[in-house]
């Protein structure tokens, strides 16, 4: 096992470096440059141009990428062109308001869905396994914006029951507890877009899992054998089933981190999404090279810890 994650760990090195080539060469093809945007209308043509040679712009687009790389090795991914900070100061200011976000989210999804999926699978063409296709359908069908501001109106500005935007409470300072309660109070309705969305997914892929798996012939001999149902579901059955599930879980890994854009930005919720949308706009190349190579590590990382898990859910698997 341990040369297994020691050789994966030494591949993503070389998949990284054709990664952030091509991000760089791919933004580098964008028309305009930060001129275009962010510039001073009064700045002269002389002022333009040392400002483009202390930025490296003036050199071509292979001497530029050498530049980036000499200070990402440096742990330096160069100075925000629209915040006017490091890369490292802005992605770490935002990104984990995202990620605390996408963690509540992803935990009540799994909580919910799974449960949902095992008792639809057991209980197929029932009621109860009608009612959560619906549920389901809705929640993949209806898009993230419309549901965000459906719940504004109703729950915001109709009974006023929960805080329309924002993260925490203007003008309070919070501490300790009470400032843990003030951002979960602010996370309810985002949290709640994000979670139908979720469970909607992995509650359908875990009832089509649970279903191939029971209709094996290993299950039938369980309960041959008189174990009771509950065992041979939730101890045979589940461990079986739950294999390609986690190939959802480790792809949600850069997920947790990269944000909802939509989401974030109805619910004016501070965190890496709109930054990115921002950057966008901006040409601010920096900041989208910092926050693109970052999700490429993670969902090598997922890929890595949903192979490991498979292992340790599955003895039938090894690594080598």
């Amino acid at each position: 096992m341990r040369q297994y994650i020691t050789r994966r760990l030494i591949q993503m090195i070389p998949i990284l470096i054709g990664i952030s080539i091509l991000l760089f060469f791919i933004l580098q093809l964008a028309p305009g440059d930060i001129f275009s945007t962010m510039m001073n209308p009064h700045m002269t043509a002389e002022m333009k141009e040392e400002l483009r040679h202390q930025l490296h712009l003036d050199q071509p687009v292979y001497i530029q990428y050498f530049y980036w790389v000499r200070g990402v090795l440096k742990g330096d991914f160069g100075d925000s062109f629209y915040f006017k900070q490091p890369v490292t100061r802005v992605i770490n200011t935002y990104i984990w308001n995202s990620f605390l976000l996408s963690l509540v989210s992803f935990i009540l999804s799994v909580i919910i869905s799974i449960p949902i999926g095992v008792i639809s699978a057991t209980r197929q063409y029932s009621r109860f396994d009608y009612f959560f296709t619906v549920v389901a359908l809705i929640g993949i069908s209806i898009p993230s914006f419309y549901f965000g501001l459906l719940l504004i109106k109703w729950f915001a500005v109709d009974l006023k029951l929960f805080p329309v935007s924002g993260m925490i409470t203007p003008g309070a300072n919070p501490a300790g507890v009470e400032k843990a309660a003030d951002v979960l109070y602010h996370m309810a309705l985002p949290c709640i877009v994000l979670t139908l969305s979720n469970v909607a997914g992995l509650m359908r892929y875990t009832r089509s899992s649970m279903l191939e798996v029971i209709r094996q012939d290993y299950i039938k001999t369980a309960r041959a054998k008189g174990l009771r149902e509950k065992v041979v579901i939730y101890k045979h059955a589940l461990r079986n089933a739950m294999i390609p599930v986690i190939t959802i879980f480790g792809m949600w890994l850069p997920g947790l981190f990269s944000g909802a854009i939509i989401t974030e930005s109805i619910f004016n919720w501070p965190g890496i999404g709109p930054i990115e949308l921002l950057a966008v706009n901006n040409r601010d190349y920096p900041l989208l090279m910092g926050i693109n190579l970052i999700l490429a590590l993670l969902t090598l990382l997922g890929n890595l810890i949903a192979d490991i898990t498979y292992a340790l859910i599955d003895p039938r698997i090894r690594l080598k």
